[in-house]
């Protein structure tokens, strides 16, 4: 492997110098090659870098302009829409009696004091002037035929007479054409000037007016873009010295790009001085670079000085039993203790100015190759993953293995985020292929945890620490994937096992918990029609903790068994309490998969005497992806003694008919997601798919419900969808069992 290699040639080299008494002399010529090389290195690299540099950035300007000119067709295009599809238009331009201050007020005045439309005119369905505007003055409508013979494709091609060019859109700094609004724009030459311009047809906003096809008026603006437009570029993206060119006269250090016309041909050349960062950098960093040089080569005529003085005694024994002392013997990477000893190094250089990267890496499923394939493949899988390890790194980098599976990288001259996140994602690319392990394929996937020095800390203990909780991040978030410590990762930690401390001593004691009801409303007389029970958490000292944050730990610790039966609790007391409502009880996917689950829940509910159809067991789409015959048979059970199974956030999932039959489900519940939507622009779509969720119970014989109901207006659109059940704030948030009885009974329940 790269490093054992490295370091095996460096102990030869060791070797065979302590003989050589004379070897600080020696060593002298190599040293001043090496100075000399480190010079012109030096000096290549900056200039190399300054030139880097200005190239990059110029690119970047070329993008940038290209992007501002080129959006200056779509932007007028989008700002004539805002006049030309507008029913008062339509009917003002229509109209016998043609208010044309009106016109010069609300259409050209405005293009040009909002937008900077230097010139806008008006055209009859015959193409005929009625209406000019040039710098924000009005002018004879005649002013047209000066611009006319420039302007006649754009005009054809939007009366449809060169449809065929209506599809051909935007090309390079070309023009843009939209049929959906029967609009086209170009760059062109108007009187020897480059401008960009647009024409669009005047259309209705609304059914309420109607305007005949092919009748329909004109708008045409034009924007000089070498009048305020090129100011408004420069300033808005700092751009120094812009002109435009009929000819690419571009010089020195000038950059340009081509505008081209609708033909394909040149039109002009914009030109501007880009910025040039490197050579500014250059003027910084040279002197002090010369000073470095002077400094290094001091300090090299120095160190061979003392190497005249010194010999090299090492025996070639001693720094074998030193590589063993410190070495993996299955793999030959640095262990553990050389590990550390590497990293307090590391952090040395990184107190002089460097950076580090200190990656903690985890095989995902190293147990289970150990369990089918034996100890044998294990030791495979980990040679051949410490050799694809050891291809990805540089000579400054040091691998180790710090344990069973878990591996330890120290990235030197982790320059920055970006440089860390490529590097984890080249290793993640390298674990991807599958592993020969004594004649069998298997893949095997990867976590990795980083932490960065001298950002995060520079103590070596607290880096790996803190490594090993985004490594735990990683695998938390679903594995093969890698995390670099946030400060958030270490408050999640420590909260999560506070409560996960309080949440046991809450759940021995049970005065913190509660369980709160929330009504499920009738949409046509608006009873209430039965209750969901949800959990709540009133801690002494935090408050109420939301179920959210509760309810996964209860999950990932094993407790959400002994918190679910709780809960289930309960819910049949409030049951057998208002024996003519359905009790809806949420469900975790830990509780369906337990064995024995469906057993548990006939036998409390016969220890409480409640009807099993008045509670609803609601379950989520993810639980009937798998196939589980566990949860299967769970399902099966509990149907079969009666209790009702609802399907909750439907919708969001894979909504699929077929696990809908297989499953045999009794309810559905539409998610508060497409409630939501009910307020937003794309409402409609949202309705749509309400009403084909409602459509698609109903055929299979489902009762639906919808959750999230806030307003008046979306209890309007859902009950007009046909949703008959609804739930949320506009009717009520959930309440105490106190508060529920109030509630019924001011409803004369």
């Amino acid at each position: 492997m790269a490093v054992i290699a490295v370091e095996t040639r460096q102990a030869g080299r060791i070797s065979r110098a302590r003989q050589n008494w004379r070897f600080s002399t020696k060593i002298l010529l190599p040293v001043g090659a090496v100075v000399v090389l480190a010079i012109t290195f030096t000096v290549t690299a900056l200039f190399w870098a300054a030139h880097e540099s200005n190239s990059v950035s110029a690119e970047r300007q070329i993008r940038m302009v290209r992007h501002a000119i080129g959006s200056s067709v779509s932007n007028l295009v989008k700002e004539q829409q805002t006049i030309a599809i507008w029913d008062q238009a339509v009917q003002e331009l229509n109209s016998p009696t043609t208010n044309w201050q009106w016109v010069d007020d609300e259409i050209g005045t405005w293009l040009y004091r909002l937008f900077g439309h230097d010139e806008v005119y008006i055209l009859t369905p015959h193409d005929e002037p009625v209406y000019a505007m040039a710098e924000g003055i009005r002018a004879p409508a005649t002013k047209f035929e000066e611009a006319r013979a420039s302007l006649h494709h754009i005009i054809d091609s939007v009366r449809g007479r060169q449809a065929h060019e209506i599809e051909e859109g935007l090309e390079t700094l070309g023009g843009v054409a939209d049929e959906r609004v029967e609009a086209h724009a170009h760059f062109l030459d108007l009187n020897g000037r480059p401008v960009v311009a647009s024409a669009m047809k005047f259309k209705p906003s609304t059914a309420v007016v109607v305007q005949q096809s092919g009748l329909e008026f004109l708008i045409v603006s034009i924007r000089y873009l070498d009048g305020r437009f090129l100011k408004e570029l420069s300033e808005e993206n700092l751009i120094e010295a812009p002109r435009f060119s009929r000819t690419d006269t571009a010089s020195g250090n000038e950059q340009s790009v081509p505008l081209h016309a609708e033909d394909g041909s040149i039109l002009c050349y914009f030109v501007w001085s880009p910025e040039l960062p490197g050579t500014r950098i250059l003027r910084i960093l040279l002197p002090a670079a010369v000073i470095v040089l002077v400094m290094v080569v001091a300090a090299m005529l120095l160190l061979t000085r003392r190497l005249r003085r010194a010999t090299l005694e090492l025996q070639a024994s001693e720094a074998h039993a030193q590589h063993l002392a410190a070495h993996d013997v299955l793999t030959g990477l640095p262990n553990r203790a050389l590990f550390e000893e590497r990293m307090e190094q590391a952090l040395v250089r990184v107190r002089r100015g460097e950076k580090l990267a200190v990656l903690l890496l985890d095989l995902d499923r190293f147990k289970h190759v150990n369990d089918t394939f034996g100890h044998q493949a294990g030791d495979a899988l980990i040679r051949e993953f410490a050799r694809r390890l050891s291809g990805l790194i540089s000579g400054s980098d040091t691998i180790a293995r710090v344990g069973g599976d878990e591996f330890a990288i120290l990235k030197a001259e982790a320059r920055c985020r970006k440089d860390i996140e490529a590097f984890c994602a080249n290793i993640l690319t390298a674990v991807s292929p599958p592993f020969d392990l004594l004649g069998h394929q298997m893949f095997v996937g990867l976590s990795i945890g980083v932490s960065l020095a001298p950002e995060m800390s520079m103590d070596r203990t607290e880096l790996i620490r803190r490594a090993d909780i985004a490594l735990y991040h990683a695998k938390s978030q679903g594995r093969n994937r890698y995390c670099i410590f946030g400060p958030i990762m270490d408050e999640t930690i420590k909260l999560r096992s506070m409560i996960e401390d309080d949440l046991r001593r809450a759940l021995l004691s049970k005065d913190q918990l509660m369980v709160y009801f929330q009504p499920l409303i009738s949409g046509v007389d608006e009873r209430v029609v039965g209750l969901e029970a949800l959990v709540r958490w009133e801690h002494p000292t935090r408050g109420l903790i939301p179920p959210s944050q509760f309810i996964p730990i209860a999950e990932d610790e094993g407790l959400i068994l002994e918190l679910g039966e709780w809960v289930f609790r309960e819910a049949c007391a409030a049951s057998r309490r208002w024996s003519d409502l359905s009790i809806a009880i949420n469900l975790s996917p830990v509780q369906i998969r337990s064995r024995g689950f469906a057993e548990r829940c006939i036998e409390i509910a016969r220890e409480c005497q409640v009807n099993p159809t008045k509670l609803e067991l609601e379950i989520t789409e993810g639980i009937l992806l798998k196939d589980d015959n566990v949860v299967c048979d769970t399902l099966n059970a509990l149907r079969e003694f009666g209790f009702r199974i609802a399907l909750d956030d439907f919708g969001t999932g894979y909504s699929s008919l077929s696990y809908l039959k297989q499953f045999a489900v009794d309810k559905i519940k539409i998610d508060r997601s497409f409630v939501q939507s009910l307020a937003g622009t794309d409402y409609q779509e949202a309705l749509a798919i309400i009403e084909a969720l409602v459509s698609l119970g109903r055929a299979m014989g489902l009762a639906v419900s919808v959750e999230g109901v806030e307003t008046k207006e979306q209890e309007r659109l859902l009950f007009a969808a046909g949703c008959r059940e609804m739930q949320g704030y506009l009717f009520s948030p959930a309440l105490s069992q106190e508060q529920i009885a109030v509630m019924l009974s001011s409803r004369g329940r």
